[in-house]
């Protein structure tokens, strides 16, 4: 990784670009610190901390702590991602849609014209939700209840819209996907408070036995989970294909043997971020509106759906909500994947350039095997996912070792790591042909 930084900081293109795109994290950086007017940050944060569950943590580590320091930046890029989540499923829904899909460049434009136009009407309605609550619970000034929410909700809405920009700039004059980078930048400013804390709990004070030990098992599982994700974000199941010879006057065309790449996780990071949204969503809620005691059958449920109160050995019973966490992400990925990947599309445009897949006659036979070997796949990215997930929420019930990071975090920062790296060297070996080809240096 190192030696393919130096060799591209050596060509004055890429130096330019990876330039451009550290000055915009530390912009990004900046402005996670800037409170919103009229907003006093402690009171939030102090606020934040006395709460039992950890319905805030996920985004708190994605907003890079921007969320309960409730900076411009409070919302980050959060919006967006729900915009582009949306506008993949309504491109299956919607004809239009997946008619500008397929368009090519223009189609493109048009969708991603219309995600930032939702991306800032979901700002708006999150913005004014949260400022209404704090509100409600009179954590803003008492000067104008009304010009206070329309400030908060004004601040948080421009900070996402920002960070929207900064994100698409990177992509098109930096390195890497803008937003993908914004979004590890934020998750990696919250790694020195972790592993502090983490230090702070278990190897300060303690005698030298146990600090080794703890420093090895704390080194131990983070390798392992990396490892984890290293080895699930490259999997592949190669699906053989090959190509029938056709005449071309004189000539004999094709006949070549290639292979259809299915990825063993197949659907990424999502189906984890649906399933935490979905099971955090009612927790925030309530904890907003202050209701949920432990005392109550609601407050139970919402108890069994905070990660903070699974794998923990005194209250067995709320491990049940672990339970459906995973099943929840079993079923996100295989509906996430059936919407991003069609077998009956993929059989037909084989069959269309004399493809087959050997052994398989073309047509619905090539896309009933497609869709039986996708289902295996799918289920073993899942369980991937799943174990990824258990591992720092285990060692968080059973020890403890409360951490903002997490198997999403985790995948996140690797895969978004290595795809960057790939197309750094990708437009290294670019420039190289283009400047052998022109003759330059």
């Amino acid at each position: 990784m190192l030696q393919t930084l130096r060799n591209a900081f050596k060509i004055e293109d890429i130096r330019k670009r990876l330039i451009f795109t550290f000055l915009m994290l530390v912009v990004i950086r900046i402005g996670s610190q800037l409170p919103i007017p009229g907003v006093d940050p402690s009171v939030f944060k102090d606020w934040f901390e006395s709460q039992s569950s950890d319905a805030f943590n996920f985004f708190d580590s994605i907003t890079g702590g921007s969320f309960m320091e409730m900076s411009v930046f409070a919302l980050n890029i959060t919006p967006y991602i729900t915009a582009s989540i949306i506008m993949q499923l309504l491109t299956i829904a919607i004809p239009k849609l997946e008619e500008w899909h397929k368009e090519g460049e223009e189609g493109r434009k048009k969708i991603t014209a219309i995600t930032r136009y939702l991306t800032v009407g979901l700002s708006v309605f999150e913005a004014l939700a949260l400022a209404i609550a704090f509100e409600r619970q009179n954590s803003l000034s008492e000067d104008n209840e009304i010009l206070d929410i329309i400030m908060v909700t004004v601040g948080l809405t421009a900070g996402s819209a920002v960070l929207m920009w900064i994100g698409e700039q990177i992509t098109e004059h930096g390195v890497g996907n803008g937003i993908s980078i914004v979004l590890t930048i934020n998750i990696i400013s919250r790694l020195p408070n972790d592993f502090a804390a983490l230090a702070q709990q278990f190897v300060l004070g303690k005698n030298t036995g146990r600090a080794i030990v703890a420093i090895v098992v704390i080194a131990a599982v983070v390798l392992l989970t990396v490892v984890l994700v290293v080895v699930l974000q490259n999997a592949l199941r190669k699906i053989p294909v090959q190509y029938s010879r056709k005449i071309q006057g004189r000539k004999q065309v094709g006949g070549q043997s290639t292979h259809i790449p299915l990825r063993v996780n197949t659907a990424g990071v999502i189906p984890i971020i649906f399933a935490q949204s979905i099971m955090q969503t009612p927790v925030i809620i309530s904890t907003l509106l202050g209701k949920g005691e432990d005392t109550t059958v609601w407050g139970r449920i919402l108890t069994a759906l905070s990660q903070s109160n699974w794998c923990d050995p005194a209250r067995p019973i709320y491990t049940i909500g672990l339970v459906v966490y995973i099943v929840l992400i079993i079923l996100f990925a295989y509906f996430y994947t059936s919407i991003t990947f069609n077998p009956l599309e993929v059989a037909d445009n084989m069959k269309k350039q004399g493809g087959f897949i050997p052994g398989i006659r073309p047509g619905k036979p090539t896309s009933d095997y497609l869709n039986t070997m996708l289902s295996y796949i799918i289920f073993i990215g899942a369980v991937g996912l799943s174990i990824v997930a258990f591992i720092p929420i285990f060692f968080n019930g059973v020890f403890g070792a409360s951490v903002s990071f997490g198997g999403t975090s985790i995948i996140i920062i690797v895969g978004v790591i290595v795809e960057t790296l790939k197309q750094i060297e990708s437009q290294m070996v670019t420039r190289h042909y283009t400047t052998g080809f022109l003759g330059g240096n």
